[in-house]
């Protein structure tokens, strides 16, 4: 199922309100009558207790009027002209709203996902809104990708909830069934990044992609142990990131060069300081030694495939590279 993030303060506030409206004018009522309950008789002549009076208040304002309850007294008729008659009006008012607003809403609904599944194209599709999924979504938005161009998979409801919360569009369900990720649009996908709390899930998902795309989707997915890595690139996986051995080298760094540990930390997070990015080499630098260079270059991305400065062949910067290098985003 797609879940949209709200546009408003939620449909279900609004009911909310309304009922309450709804049932406070019923007490109200209850209390009017039950104070002139002596200028009311039923059937029986009998005079009205509470039940009677909310029974009263009930089918009066709900128009349905069965007669058994009649005003006997001026008073009691002055009060009905004056006081219940408005009253019954402001009830179907408030009834009529309240089918309208939910009419309305399924309404809303439906234009959303249609114009949704239409212009849906080159999206993220992020598998696991946990704490490896919020991260990519956070790295992604800092690098300028539009929340309308991802799109979240998660089976827990209330990490649905979380992420339309967060203005991004979710899909509730399992990202190994075909089905789901269907929904996600996935054939039309940039990438998909695989977040799941467990490897073996990883791995499915991997498969799933591979099986619904035919591997013209990029795939990045997150495993905890290192030797399920292998396995998951042969899932399909085109980049393969071990959360548990990264955290492990950061942590061995930690003790023995502190300092790194910051300067690591400050190249992966955009807008503090340093930062990778990466850009086409540009006419003028075509030819040129990548050290050189105004920017500080740490790498090439040629054919596809990234070559160290350290090699030979990155000595000049040829047509069609990209440039992997360190900017100032302070």
């Amino acid at each position: 199922m797609i879940h949209f993030p709200a546009i408003n303060k939620g449909p279900l506030r609004a009911l909310s309100l309304r009922l309450a409206a709804a049932v406070s004018l019923v007490l109200a009522i209850v209390a009017v009558v039950y104070l002139d309950r002596d200028g009311y008789r039923d059937v029986n002549e009998d005079e009205l207790n509470l039940i009677d009076c909310f029974y009263y208040a009930v089918v009066t304002l709900s128009t349905t009027g069965y007669g058994d309850i009649t005003p006997i007294t001026d008073t009691a008729r002055l009060v009905n002209v004056l006081v219940i008659t408005p009253a019954r009006v402001l009830f179907l008012i408030i009834l009529v709203g309240t089918t309208l607003e939910v009419l309305t809403e399924q309404y809303r609904t439906t234009l959303r996902l249609t114009r949704w599944r239409k212009r849906v194209k080159d999206h993220v599709i992020i598998c696991g809104y946990g704490t490896k999924g919020r991260s990519a979504i956070s790295a992604l938005l800092e690098n300028g990708v539009d929340k309308q161009h991802i799109v979240v998979v998660e089976r827990n409801a209330t990490g649905v909830r979380q992420a339309t919360a967060a203005g991004l569009v979710a899909i509730e369900g399992s990202a190994t069934r075909s089905s789901t990720l269907n929904e996600a649009h996935v054939k039309n996908a940039k990438a998909v990044i695989i977040a799941t709390n467990s490897d073996d899930a990883a791995v499915l998902v991997a498969l799933t992609v591979r099986q619904l795309t035919a591997g013209q989707v990029r795939i990045i997915a997150a495993v905890r142990e290192a030797e399920n890595a292998p396995l998951l690139k042969q899932s399909g996986a085109h980049h393969v990131i071990v959360s548990s051995a990264t955290a492990g080298r950061l942590l061995g760094l930690s003790t023995s060069a502190p300092p790194l540990i910051d300067v690591v930390e400050d190249l992966l997070t955009p807008g503090q300081g340093m930062a990778l990015a990466m850009r086409s080499a540009e006419r003028a630098e075509v030819g040129s030694s990548p050290r050189d260079l105004d920017t500080l270059v740490i790498a090439l991305v040629r054919r596809g495939k990234v070559v160290s400065l350290a090699d030979p062949g990155a000595d000049t910067v040829e047509t069609g590279d990209l440039l992997v290098y360190v900017r100032d985003d302070r």
